[in-house]
């Protein structure tokens, strides 16, 4: 007998056994469509009403197991708040954990369905005929409150003010996920933009490269972006990468531009803020993301 860690657990179990009860009757119908003979009574077609019938009652025992499963997003909490002390969020956070699950478990622009699981400690997993993926979460919105080279600049801030901010940089909105299973033991997409020093963790720079992946253009990301392509070919183009993860504040005309939190000259100059006024335009960028994307996913939830 399977073992489940908890109810939400043994509702994730059921959901994937529903969709491949579901993947299997649409097989079933094709073939009874294609294989059995029209007759003069009508009994190929009330067959596979019957069948039509049985997935109904399929998809409306799926529907109660979503709904019931579903949990109420508080775009205002804190991660840090239930991760222990000196730990990352993005590894020790059981909520950031469910949050991700809960959003991004939803039909692709192809209108396959991306469930997620939790059967991966510390990770996001989902198997089905697109693939196996292993995603965990990365942080977005950066205060650089602990970054030396920021120390100066930090420093002539109010410690009131550092901690709004990296309160929003705590919240939801501030968090996507990336695969996170390494590939010929080369760096992850959370730890090459990172390291790059034309990136620095900047997710706004960090979406130009995906941008510029999505059209075959070069990039400081290029290498880890192709090696995980897979990946970002699940959501057809840069709009469906968009519209997917929730950043439609981050882009403008058309998705065709990435809207920068700095100033930008094609990755020649340093990504970090130069100096106090830039980090405060910075900030202030950063902060309206944010809200804006909590807004987004407030919305996402209750529709």
């Amino acid at each position: 007998m399977t073992k489940y860690n908890d109810e939400y657990d043994w509702r994730a179990a059921q959901i994937s056994s529903c969709e491949k009860v579901l993947t299997a009757i649409d097989e079933h119908i094709e073939i009874v469509k294609s294989s059995m003979e029209d007759d003069f009574d009508g009994t190929k077609d009330r067959y596979i009403s019957a069948i039509l019938r049985s997935k109904k009652s399929v998809v409306n025992e799926m529907r109660g197991l979503v709904n019931s499963e579903m949990i109420d997003i508080d775009i205002d909490f804190d991660f840090y708040t239930d991760t222990p002390k000196d730990k990352d969020p993005d590894s020790f956070s059981p909520t950031l954990r469910r949050y991700h699950c809960e959003l991004w478990s939803k039909s692709l622009p192809s209108g396959s369905n991306f469930h997620l699981n939790l059967d991966v400690p510390k990770l996001l997993h989902h198997k089905s005929e697109l693939g196996e993926y292993l995603l965990s979460s990365d942080c977005i919105g950066h205060d650089y409150s602990n970054v030396k080279k920021m120390s100066q600049i930090i420093g002539q801030l109010e410690v009131e003010e550092i901690k709004e901010f990296s309160h929003i940089c705590s919240t939801i909105g501030a968090y996507v996920v990336f695969p996170s299973k390494r590939i010929d033991n080369q760096m992850t997409i959370n730890g090459a933009r990172g390291c790059n020093s034309k990136i620095q963790d900047r997710f706004d720079l960090t979406l130009e490269c995906i941008r510029r992946f999505y059209l075959g253009e070069p990039s400081p990301l290029t290498p880890v972006l192709e090696r995980y392509s897979d990946f970002f070919h699940l959501f057809s183009n840069f709009k469906g990468y968009v519209d997917f993860f929730l950043l439609q504040d981050l882009v403008i005309n058309d998705y065709n531009e990435v809207n920068f939190w700095l100033a930008f000259d094609n990755f020649s100059r340093h990504p970090l803020p130069r100096n106090l006024s830039e980090y405060l335009d910075y900030r202030i960028r950063v902060t309206n993301f944010i809200k804006l994307r909590n807004q987004r996913i407030s919305r996402s939830i209750t529709s």
